[in-house]
């Protein structure tokens, strides 16, 4: 395998010493002010958009731990400003709404846990983006992420960690095929460099970003409370929560509400007859019912994912991979073969707080195989939706 050069996407566009036409996503944050500025010491011909994804930004949150916010907006022209390059907004509000807001809501609606973030990349920073700035003759699009393309020596383009592994962000990045990859540039990807280091260099450059904090929580939810959210988009339901043997052990105002996995909040009157906590097992939108119970409940041996998405070729039988289940998880090994649009996996040791809507992310060493939706978990043999 031979590593690309950083600031160069491994694609038909890139190559060592050639001169491209880069579109820098900034965000607003340091990550993807130093991106771009990389991007202009590699050489390239970089211009900066900042991604408007809200009718009104006022509704998304303000303050510096967002991502799409008036402020955040201000911040990456600024940022565009000291480094040199020319800027724009594009609206991508109403494609926002629709591929990640709405399937956001909808997800819970079916009792499943999305990853709006995995969501977004997948279908505007590197879909509607991407295809936008392909159309106007870009060769790239280059982001903040913590990730690292590779091109083979037979000219395929991989997806591999970061060389930090503390920050990497390749789950997140899952969803890109071959394709988007070859017109993919990460240029924090390659460097060891703490967050601390980073700043620090932002700080050099003259960004006024350097000391902004981290963007944290979903972005479209202006005060951080999901649940509230929820509600206010599919209302309030009283049911039932319900023990292992279907025994109800307290109320709810809405199934929406809850996790697979979760403990805190379950506000159930009195305790399991064994004294130990309850966690929440299964979540059933059509009865609107949760069924809790205690967390040996929780292990997974094997799981259905569908609509899988592939970082190159798709695996042709069953291999032995790792899998990451969550963005901020760990690795664990697995077994796993696709049949067509479905994914089947078996874990080498029971793993838990596994919920369908989340994305399985499939890794040989650190190079991404692929990535696809649960849509189903079995917990010693039984089935659950």
């Amino acid at each position: 395998m031979t590593d690309s050069l950083p600031g160069s996407p491994s694609g038909p566009a890139g190559g060592p010493g050639r001169r491209l036409r880069v579109l820098a996503a900034m965000s607003g944050g340091v990550d993807s002010a130093v991106a771009a500025a990389r991007a202009v010491d590699a050489g390239h011909e970089v211009t900066g958009v900042h991604l408007a994804l809200s009718a009104n930004p006022k509704s998304f949150r303000t303050g510096a731990r967002g991502c799409c916010t008036v402020e955040d907006s201000r911040d990456a022209r600024r940022a565009a400003d000291v480094i040199g390059i020319p800027f724009y907004v594009w609206d991508l509000a109403e494609r926002f709404r629709q591929d990640v807001v709405e399937d956001f809501i909808a997800e819970y609606r079916e009792g499943r846990t999305p990853n709006p973030c995995l969501r977004c990349n997948e279908k505007i920073k590197f879909a509607a983006l991407l295809d936008k700035a392909l159309a106007l003759g870009f060769d790239a699009v280059c982001t903040g992420h913590y990730a690292t393309v590779v091109r083979t020596p037979e000219g395929h383009r991989e997806l591999h960690r970061s060389a930090d592994l503390g920050k990497d962000q390749s789950y997140v990045l899952g969803v890109l095929d071959e394709r988007q990859l070859a017109h993919a540039m990460f240029p924090l990807g390659d460097t060891r460099a703490t967050k601390e280091e980073i700043r620090a260099e932002a700080e050099r450059r003259g960004l006024a970003v350097a000391r902004k904090p981290d963007s944290h929580d979903i972005c479209f939810i202006a005060d951080g409370d999901t649940q509230g959210f929820l509600a206010g988009h599919l209302g309030s339901a009283e049911g039932d929560i319900l023990d292992e043997e279907g025994r109800k052990v307290g109320t709810h105002s809405g199934a929406h509400g809850f996790t697979i996995g979760q403990r805190r909040g379950l506000r159930i009157g009195h305790p399991a007859p064994d004294g130990k906590p309850r966690y929440v097992l299964d979540i059933s939108p059509v009865t609107n019912t949760v069924t809790v119970g205690p967390a040996e409940a929780l292990d997974v041996v094997a799981l259905t994912a569908i609509r899988p998405r592939w970082c190159g070729a798709a695996p042709t039988g069953p291999g032995r991979y790792t899998a990451q289940l969550r963005a901020h998880g760990g690795e664990t090994p697995v077994t796993a073969e696709p049949d067509g649009d479905t994914l089947r996996v078996g874990f080498a040791e029971p793993v838990r707080g596994v919920a369908p809507g989340q994305a399985i992310v499939l890794y040989d060493g650190t190079r991404v195989v692929g990535s696809a939706t649960i849509a189903a978990t079995e917990r010693a043999g039984a089935p659950v939706g």
